[in-house]
């Protein structure tokens, strides 16, 4: 019998997933849930300038996704999480095209929130795995 959670650790930021207790993504059921990304150096500390931070977000998450043998083409999900999306959020879409790929995109939902322990963006998805594709 299959277990129900597999988790999935990119070999290069192991150390910073095993400190914080938990698995950067989980495949179950031909679906992988992937933890939310920030844009973290390799020491865990925030890219400090904010379109940065967001392009390391994504390299960040490509590297999760990649260790489970996917690729952002297999999104199917995305939530979004932008501290201060009022100031932000222009920042937000001009880079999001360089990693979203084309269409059909995949479901958005963009969540504003006051504080991500000194990160100003976090991304979370949901893809599914190549082989049920």
């Amino acid at each position: 019998m299959t277990p129900l959670r597999l988790a999935v650790f990119p070999t290069e930021r192991q150390a910073l997933y095993e400190s914080g207790h938990y698995s950067p993504a989980i495949r179950s059921n031909g679906f992988l849930f992937v933890s939310g990304q920030v844009g973290s150096r390799e020491d865990g500390s925030p890219e400090p300038e904010l379109e940065q931070q967001i392009r390391l977000a994504f390299e960040n998450l490509n590297t999760v996704l990649a260790a489970a043998g996917c690729s952002f083409a297999h999104v199917l999900d995305v939530t979004l999480f932008l501290v201060n999306p009022e100031a932000n959020l222009e920042t937000l879409w001009k880079v999001l095209p360089d990693y979203w790929g084309d269409a059909p995109y995949p479901a958005l939902t963009g969540v504003g929130v006051p504080w991500l322990s000194d990160f100003q963006f976090e991304i979370k998805v949901v893809a599914q795995l190549p082989e049920q594709a």
